[in-house]
């Protein structure tokens, strides 16, 4: 099983310059080491070329293909995900809302044979992943939705900030938009035990620019960063084609699922697996969402 994944992988994976089914190789420890320094110092971490270049097209096609799938609803927002309507304090950031209009296409609507579908239950890109984020190993969500999704931003559009509900984030960008789209982020803004909420209100409010990063990616490239405790947003996508980013949600506790409220939001139903867990799901901190 392990020998036919790593056949897998490696036939859409720079091999060369990431040896994936060579866990005790320099290459290898090298790559790790460089990612964890990264996280330590800056929050995020890039791995330029991970997919091979004979790849390329075929990732882009394959995600292309159900992007009409995603979900897709403007509405008003706030980082937190959470009801604009709910009662806060005057000062909190959650009062401050913005509209977002970018969708998704849940992991039910991948095919199990998409290279990212395949790269994201693979043993060798977990432990990887793992690896870098300094732990022994991480978990698929439970979420047989927000597992693995294709974030889908049109042009005109953009992801406004916002937190993850996954701890650790793994993006792989599958199409570039013609301009804009960049990457924005405020490492380690807030952690498990803090929220930081007025750290969070200047980037918000447009005051906190010293704390924000920016970051242009590529068809591609992987990026490892913690979402759960990095505010981060994609500026407006401008031109004529559309922004694709495949998103490998993993977690260090097995079991995370989306509440019904934030699931019907992103993907516009629920299952019932998020009905069940509602109320007593496997949650990493007493964050807001």
């Amino acid at each position: 099983m392990v020998a036919a994944q790593a056949r897998a992988v490696e036939q859409v994976v720079n091999a060369v310059r990431y040896p994936l089914a060579a866990p005790g190789s320099s290459a290898w420890q090298n790559v790790v080491s460089r990612v964890r320094d990264e996280l330590a110092n800056f929050g995020c971490s890039v791995l330029p070329g991970f997919i091979d270049a004979s790849s390329l097209a075929p990732l882009r096609e394959e995600c292309a293909t159900v992007a009409s799938l995603a979900h897709y609803d403007v509405e008003t927002v706030n980082a937190y995900n959470t009801d604009v309507h709910s009662p806060l304090p005057a000062d909190h950031p959650g009062r401050i809302t913005v509209e977002r209009g970018n969708a998704f296409v849940a992991r039910d609507n991948i095919p199990a044979d998409f290279i990212v579908h395949r790269l994201y239950s693979s043993v060798l890109v977990q432990h990887l992943v793992a690896s870098c984020f300094g732990l022994p190993r991480v978990h698929e969500l439970g979420d047989p939705l927000s597992g693995l999704c294709l974030n889908v931003i049109k042009p005109g559009m953009e992801h406004p900030w916002h937190f993850d509900i996954n701890e650790f984030t793994v993006t792989l960008m599958t199409q570039a938009p013609e301009d804009g789209g960049t990457f924005e982020y405020c490492p380690n803004i807030r952690s498990a035990k803090a929220e930081n909420f007025g750290a969070v209100r200047s980037v918000l409010t447009g005051e906190g620019g010293h704390l924000v990063r920016q970051l242009i990616l590529r068809p591609g490239d992987l990026q490892l960063f913690k979402g759960r405790y990095t505010l981060h947003r994609v500026n407006p996508v401008l031109g004529g084609r559309a922004r694709h980013t495949a998103i490998l949600a993993y977690s260090e506790r097995p079991g995370i699922i989306g509440s019904v409220a934030r699931t019907r939001q992103l993907f516009g139903r629920v299952l019932p697996e998020h009905i069940a867990a509602e109320g007593h799901a496997v949650r990493a901190d007493p964050l807001l969402d």
